[in-house]
């Protein structure tokens, strides 16, 4: 009897099955069974069905990879759990001594550690809940990043629902999204027949890729993704790191092939040094090994700095060397009017998988000490496989015919008159025409719009150059009188680039006196020195009557960095900066934190904060004992004066009975800080 035609939802769920299998095969398994034409019939086979019959379109279909509209613009995202960096260490002794920091903590002779190619790529949060995709989100300070759901859904190897009948209520991942060095390769050679600039290399090319705001866009260039680790997760018990990266792998996760789990430091430092060459051979760029504390339990114990886990080291590869000529030099213009020399390399040197043609050489100081020549024979290398730089010159090469540098006597990009400053340690050259110098306006534009100052969206190099070059932005602030007609002008600026670019500028003008200071390029005031400062001067108008002495005497100061900003303030630069702030009603005063009605009952106080918690997320109730005079750490100790337990409170909630301290729940840390009775 002949069977019966499928209907349209079950061919479809056929196909999706079908699709989800091969797309497994092929980034999971590296073992593809059948051909890119055949996987792309199949998929417009799905298409068609789903364009005849609109309602079978369901979220995790492979279809809805590509197709969205662009967004506006980005929307911040919270990260559940902090995405903390890896502390680095350069050489055997240091992977030593953190083992044996490591096996003290423990208490044991040995401890397993789990080893991972470290992927050269961005790191990415990507959250699943009941199995779907709901939102992937990029680093960005750790604490919080970038929505980028739109262009992860076009990558290939992001599962869009987990390979499971039972699902966990949420499911957070942690990976790398890279491309490959051949994606750069066909990706210039396309921007070569255009006569476009080709791309420098794939962790920034990656990085652009994931902040574009049409996802077609983002589908053009092929991106990949490796999953190493977890945020948040409600619903499935994981016990070391091995295990997780086969759980991984069954929800459909690429994870790298070239991991290993070594039972001693010495197994890990032989698979480590395996690597250093290894590395050449893969088809993505990596930049160390990452040497992670097996056994979860045990991490919790170990805990975590402000900044790094104490369970985790990257072992960074020595930096690759190469010998070529100083061709010829040439000079940038910083920030500050400093001339840099960069020199140009004949012929270009390959390293660290690309071709390096000029480096910059810091200062004249720098120049002197070396005792660099053009036509010198020069030992270069990439620091940290990212910066190439100078590092020798192979002084028996000379022939005689060798060039001294000489600093030019007038700014290469204004013509204004170059002048030589002196520090105790070391000297320089200088533009004096800090008002007018295309070159450092185009820089202190871009530092004004960083994320972490006034975190302009759309104001990177390439728009600080146009708007400078264009005559539309003379100071800083003349951002705030940019208009949407003027933008358009502008080569590139279609779409809905122009209102964005608007949109960003006028969000801006609410970042308050502790971020704007150090947009404002005051020489030696960066973040924390900013915040210090408007901490003691909330407002502008105290910040300008305040003389030196009292300035010195802020936090992290001095008379030399006092100084620094009072003649900055009482600049012609700086009083116009300061009026056109006033004109844009751009917030020149910082928030004071009211002091708590109860005063601070959690000074000089440590606590430790673990489990779930229901009325408090982790960052808030941080932040609040903060406040309220305390401390927050990561790991539990004799030092310990209470710990705050939510559900599945773990190893914490352990060692605090072990060692006698104090738990608290939620209600009992509201009694203890006078929020209830």
């Amino acid at each position: 009897m002949a069977k019966n035609p499928a209907s349209p939802a079950e061919r479809a769920a056929e196909l999706r099955e079908t699709l989800d299998h091969h797309n497994r095969k092929y980034y999971v398994d590296a073992a593809p069974d059948i051909s890119d034409r055949e996987f792309d019939r199949l998929l417009d086979e799905l298409k068609a069905l789903e364009k005849a019959h609109p309602e079978l379109i369901s979220s995790d279909s492979p279809t809805q990879r590509v197709g969205g509209a662009p967004i506006d613009g980005f929307a911040k995202v919270t990260h559940r759990v902090p995405m903390m960096s890896i502390e680095n260490s350069y050489d055997a002794e240091d992977l030593k001594k953190f083992d044996s920091d490591v096996r003290k903590s423990a208490g044991k002779a040995e401890v397993a550690y789990t080893v991972e190619l470290k992927i050269d790529g961005v790191s990415i949060s990507i959250s699943y809940e009941n199995g779907l995709l709901t939102q992937g989100a990029t680093r960005g300070s750790g604490d919080i990043g970038d929505d980028v759901t739109h262009n992860l859904k076009t990558i290939s190897g992001v599962p869009l629902r987990l390979n499971t009948k039972t699902p966990p209520k949420l499911f957070e991942v942690r990976g790398e999204i890279y491309m490959t060095r051949a994606e750069l390769v066909r990706i210039n050679t396309e921007r070569a027949k255009r006569d476009e600039e080709p791309y420098a290399n794939t962790r920034n090319l990656t990085a652009g890729t994931l902040k574009l705001l049409d996802p077609k866009e983002c589908a053009k260039r092929k991106l990949s993704v490796f999953a190493y680790a977890t945020g948040a997760v409600d619903g499935v018990e994981i016990t070391s790191q091995h295990q997780l990266l086969e759980q991984l792998k069954a929800y459909d996760f690429p994870v790298n092939p070239h991991t290993t789990r070594c039972q001693t430091m010495a197994e890990v430092i032989e698979f480590c040094n395996t690597w250093n060459e290894g590395r050449h051979t893969l088809g993505y760029d990596t930049d160390g090994m990452v040497v992670k504390v097996d056994d979860m339990a045990l991490r919790q114990r170990l805990g975590a700095t402000s900044k790094v886990p104490r369970w985790a080291k990257a072992y960074k590869f020595e930096a690759e060397q190469g010998i070529t000529k100083l061709g010829s030099v040439e000079f940038s213009v910083g920030k500050f009017g400093e001339l840099t020399p960069v020199a140009n390399f004949d012929p270009p040197v390959q390293l660290a998988g690309t071709k390096v043609s000029r480096a910059s050489m810091h200062n004249a100081s720098w120049v002197d000490k070396m005792d660099v020549r053009i036509g010198d024979t020069v030992v270069v290398e990439k620091a940290g496989e990212i910066i190439p730089q100078v590092v020798s010159v192979v002084v028996e090469a000379r022939t005689g015919k060798e060039i001294p540098i000489v600093w030019p006597a007038v700014c290469p990009m204004c013509g204004a008159p170059v002048e030589k400053e002196e520090t105790a340690s070391s000297y320089g050259f200088f533009c004096a025409d800090v008002g007018r110098c295309p070159a450092q306006l185009t820089k202190r534009l871009i530092s004004f719009a960083r994320r972490e100052r006034m975190d302009i969206e759309g104001l990177g190099d390439e728009v600080a150059k146009q708007l400078v070059d264009s005559g539309l932005v003379n100071v800083v602030t003349d951002l705030y009188n940019l208009t949407t007609n003027q933008l358009l002008a502008l080569e590139g600026f279609k779409g809905t680039k122009a209102k964005n670019l608007l949109d960003g500028i006028a969000a801006s003008k609410g970042r308050g006196l502790a971020r704007l200071l150090p947009a404002l390029t005051i020489y030696s005031v960066g973040g924390s020195m900013a915040e210090f400062l408007a901490e003691q001067f909330p407002s502008i108008d105290l910040l300008l009557a305040a003389p030196e002495d009292a300035l010195s005497k802020v936090k992290g100061f001095g008379p030399k960095r006092a100084k620094s900003v009072y003649e900055f303030f009482h600049s012609a630069l700086g009083e116009r900066l300061v009026a056109d702030l006033r004109t844009h009603e751009v917030k020149l005063t910082q928030d004071v934190k009211a002091a708590p009605a109860g005063g601070q009952p959690l000074l000089g106080k440590t606590l430790v904060v673990t489990g779930t918690l229901t009325k408090y997320d982790r960052s808030g109730i941080e932040t609040l004992i903060k406040d309220l005079g305390g401390k927050s750490v990561g790991s539990v100790s004799k030092k310990t004066d209470y710990v705050v337990a939510g559900e599945k409170a773990g190893s914490k909630l352990d060692k605090a009975k072990e060692l006698g301290v104090p738990v608290l729940t939620e209600d009992e840390f509201d009694v203890l800080i006078g929020k209830s009775k």
